[in-house]
């Protein structure tokens, strides 16, 4: 009855890749390896940050 859509932004790659490293962040500090989680963080803050680049200047042009 009902279509679902997925969500994106291009092909959402780095959402995506950013999700995933939250994810696998959240996953590590949970368990205790907070080496793992700050590198995971670290990541997914670039990835985010490279997506909003990405979609403003999408947006502009």
């Amino acid at each position: 009855m009902f279509e679902t859509v997925p969500l994106t932004v291009g092909d959402g790659g780095f959402l995506y890749w950013a999700i995933v490293f939250f994810v696998l962040a959240l996953v590590a500090a949970a368990i205790g390896a907070r080496g793992v989680a700050g590198i995971s963080m670290e990541i997914a803050r670039i990835f985010v940050l490279v997506f909003i680049v990405l979609a403003i200047i999408a947006l502009l042009l």
